[in-house]
């Protein structure tokens, strides 16, 4: 079962700007609240997107 909850609450602002800039990239049109009408590709979409970014900038912070 999955768990959307925000570990720590202040950073959910950051976190929504960081999902909105990701869905940009892959032209995916989010609106603020629900979108459950998303097809799953478009879904999948934003989240690898944003994966993608995650680990490029742990990779950037590694090299130092």
């Amino acid at each position: 079962m999955a768990n959307n909850k925000t570990l720590v609450p202040e950073a959910k602002s950051a976190l929504d700007k960081f999902k909105m800039e990701a869905a940009s990239e892959v032209g995916v049109t989010l609106k603020q609240g629900y979108n459950g009408d998303l097809t799953a590709k478009q879904a999948g979409s934003v989240g690898g997107q944003m994966v993608k970014k995650m680990i490029q900038s742990y990779e950037t912070n590694m090299k130092g």
